[in-house]
């Protein structure tokens, strides 16, 4: 036995209870219809002249239905008699590389196959015009030289700054479609500037390239898509801020306050530019955003398969495993650092060697007055928090909530003989 197992062999890790949190859950009740709908809006498909080369700007995120989103869009599109094809709009992720990126939207289903367009992934882009700071305004090459541009991206909160455009196709036209130098053009200040720099870089490019209308998604507390909605280009900057509000409203949480260690299973990429989004944690990657618990330590106990080894966000974390550790790819973890500037996000924490003793680590350096009382919880991760596992001391508070159901315990976590939960 080693020192360290000395050490945390005897730390007591307490009876569980399973309990579903419940959030008001609006949701579409016919996607393709409303697609429809949208497109026959003035202002979007009518855009669109017969034999046109329109590029459809798709993100790394992982939003709900986006393989059906997109494979409808692009149909209307040969409807008008135009060619779609796709384009990666995510600045430094997949590793900063084309074939990186193309990974990247096949990980969220998107595939020529599966969309019925081509894709073209590349990091070739152009400078097109400059903000009114002075930024240069990068696009990506094949999207600013075709007929026409469509951007899709969900709405939300970002998770390392707050403004009146956060999350969204003001982003994705300023980072999203600038590839790596859009991205680091922006973030070379830091994300303290970031409110005032992505608006201003994002109508310059409004101005100088031809894009034709947003879709805009919005998704419930239960990453279902509730709301698509289609926006002329011109009229984006004066909506999105009230579908912000408007998706900033229905965001879940973690309906306990404070925690004393947050275990999360899984992170990656496809689930938060951070890995888990920090509106659901509290731990932010910078100073310039807030909200969520207060959490004395959190544990990530693995990595998703569909971030292929990008481990953005395990720094702002106390504990992880060593079988994170192993899946970790620095080369496609490390250029979102240093495109963003932000590093802290990219550290190390504690590496353990199982699952139990990473949760253990966590329980006795909590600073809980009573280790046996520790206030836990444990999810899944930061998309799926309807069903969560909360511990003993939380239990009153549960019983108490009339959002909260108590589902099943109490029982103990379930390790297997490596030490690592089933």
């Amino acid at each position: 036995m080693s020192f360290i197992d000395e050490i945390l062999e005897p730390i007591y890790i307490p009876p569980f209870y399973k309990v579903t949190q419940h959030f008001p859950r609006p949701v579409l009740s016919d996607l393709e219809d409303t697609i429809s709908d949208e497109l026959k809006k003035p202002g979007t498909i009518d855009r669109i002249l017969p034999g046109q080369r329109i590029a459809i700007a798709v993100g790394s995120r992982g939003i709900a239905n986006l393989p059906t989103i997109v494979k409808v869009l692009a149909q209307y599109i040969k409807q008008a008699g135009a060619y779609p094809f796709i384009i990666p709009a995510m600045g430094s992720h997949g590793g900063a590389t084309g074939p990186g990126q193309q990974k990247v939207l096949e990980s969220l289903g998107i595939t020529e196959a599966s969309v019925n367009a081509p894709i073209i992934s590349d990091m070739d882009v152009m400078e097109i015009a400059q903000s009114e700071y002075g930024h240069p305004v990068y696009m990506d090459r094949n999207a600013f030289n075709s007929d026409g541009i469509i951007i899709i991206n969900r709405i939300k909160p970002h998770t390392a700054f707050r403004g009146i455009y956060e999350s969204g196709l003001m982003k994705m036209i300023t980072i999203g479609l600038g590839k790596q130098k859009g991205a680091e053009t922006c973030h070379a200040l830091g994300f303290k500037y970031m409110a005032q720099f992505v608006p201003a870089i994002a109508k310059a490019a409004l101005s100088a390239a031809n894009i034709l209308f947003g879709l805009a998604v919005l998704e419930n507390a239960y990453d279902e898509t509730y709301k698509i909605i289609a926006i002329p280009a011109e009229t984006i900057p004066d909506i999105e801020p009230q579908l912000l509000n408007e998706a900033k409203a229905h965001m879940p949480c973690i309906m306990f306050d404070p925690i004393d260690v947050l275990i999360i299973d899984e992170i990656g990429k496809n689930i938060s530019g951070d890995g888990m989004d920090p509106n659901i944690t509290g731990r932010y990657p910078t100073p310039y955003a807030s909200g969520g618990p207060s959490v004395s330590k959190m544990v990530i106990l693995d990595l998703t398969e569909a971030t292929h080894g990008n481990a953005n966000g395990l720094g702002t974390a106390d504990m992880t495993t060593k079988r994170a550790y192993e899946k970790i790819d620095w080369e496609q973890t490390y250029p979102n650092a240093l495109t963003s500037t932000v590093t802290g996000p990219v550290k190390l924490p504690m590496v353990l060697k199982n699952d139990r003793q990473a949760i253990q680590a966590a329980v006795k350096t909590c600073n809980a007055p009573v280790l046996e009382n520790v206030r836990m919880v444990r999810i899944k991760n930061t998309l799926k928090l309807e069903e969560i596992l909360i511990s003993q001391a939380l239990l009153d508070e549960a019983l108490s909530n009339p959002k909260i159901d108590i589902v099943s315990g109490p029982f103990m976590l379930p390790f297997d003989s490596n030490g690592n939960l089933l």
